[in-house]
């Protein structure tokens, strides 16, 4: 451990981020943990110094980082653009949440070449191609972390990355997320929805945007009207008023309005509760960078569906937490569906598994190695 000690104690991390603590998305949790990473780093005297500047949060969560070591810009985007080329002049590694800070890294660079930065590549914002300076900066002087195998492929095809300039880290369970010990239905749920002893029920956690209808949401719409009637629907999460109005089209176009439940934002203190509720969390995606959500559903003895077009089959390890389907076959996600609400499996065991992969002590680990590199 000394040894480690002595490799990375002197190092000073710049994390620069659009959002972390202001939303809820998937991108947003990985800034979330990855900051916590950064403040127990700093804890336990592996780096010297670190800080998180964030272009369009205000208030940090204490839980997750040090008030000192953290600015929110509140859209202040010349503050921020300020701060973060003076910050990174004066770190060692410089981290970019996302490809839209690259920007960030290539003046940092320019300034003082022999500066390291590691850019995380999500999902869908970098597998398609970007302009030509993105690309060679991002070939030349910038090393990856991808969240899921699926990612890192994708863009070593797209961009003809070299793969020893990828590493992948899978996405983890949130340090705070709370793993249940017993898996019983909660009856304020059951209550809440009007649901019945027979029911068997499918939830789905996402955004639902206008501008990414990729998650598969509408393909479980569409597959319910040919599953017994028995089976519930819950998608869950805030809507924009043009996806709101397509989803209730679609619910009155397929006579569901008795079996799908639109909930809207569930908060996050409510969301363990809803795991628990489902016997099936379903989301046949086509453009997931990982699901932090599978992994969530997993910790809370939940077995997920999910596309087999995306970085998803990292996310439920190979089929061990769930099954994946092509998202365009009904009738295949019809009988995957129907197999995972009929299937008798061991809830401690499954939640075990997902500990074992996704728990925050093994994620910071990683993301420790990689910085040492």
């Amino acid at each position: 451990m000394e040894t480690d000690n002595k490799l990375i104690s002197n190092k000073k991390i710049l994390f620069l981020t659009l959002y972390t603590f202001s939303l809820t998305g998937g991108i947003e949790k990985v800034c979330r943990s990855f900051a916590k990473v950064l403040q127990d780093l700093l804890t336990g005297r592996k780096i010297s110094g670190y800080k998180v500047l964030s272009m369009y949060d205000q208030s940090p969560d204490l839980n997750y980082v040090d008030q000192k070591s953290y600015i929110g810009f509140n859209g202040r985007r010349i503050n921020f653009a300020i701060q973060a080329l003076t910050s990174g002049l004066h770190s060692d590694v410089i981290i970019l949440s996302h490809v839209n800070l690259l920007i960030f890294g290539w003046l940092i660079k320019k300034l003082q070449p022999k500066k390291r930065i590691i850019l995380f590549a999500h999902g869908i914002e970098i597998w398609e191609k970007l302009s030509q300076w993105k690309t060679n900066f991002i070939r030349k002087q910038v090393e990856i972390i991808a969240v899921s195998k699926y990612t890192a492929l994708k863009i070593e095809e797209v961009h003809q990355l070299q793969a020893n300039k990828i590493t992948v880290i899978n996405n983890c369970l949130d340090p705070f997320f709370n793993n249940p010990i017993s898996f019983e239905k909660p009856q304020e749920l059951i209550n809440r929805y009007h649901l019945k002893e027979e029911n068997r029920v499918l939830f789905t956690l996402s955004r639902l945007s206008s501008d990414e209808q990729y998650k598969g949401y509408d393909h479980v719409i569409e597959a319910l009207a040919e599953l017994p009637e028995h089976i519930i629907y819950i998608l869950s999460g805030k809507a924009d008023l043009n996806e709101a109005q397509r989803i209730k089209n679609l619910i009155a176009k397929n006579h569901l309005q008795q079996r799908v439940i639109l909930t809207g934002f569930v908060p996050d203190e409510e969301i363990e509760a809803h795991y628990l509720l489902a016997d099936v969390f379903v989301m046949p995606s086509k453009g997931e960078g990982f699901g932090i959500s599978f992994i969530e559903a997993a910790a809370c003895g939940c077995r997920s569906v999910t596309g087999n077009m995306d970085g998803s089959t990292d996310a439920i390890l190979n089929g061990a937490l769930g099954q994946s389907v092509n998202p365009h076959d009904k009738a295949a996600l019809k009988t995957v569906i129907l197999d995972e609400v009929n299937s008798n499996y061991n809830k401690i065991d499954l939640q075990q598994k997902c500990l074992a992969a996704f728990v925050y002590e093994k994620y910071k680990e990683r993301v420790r190695v990689a910085l040492v590199n």
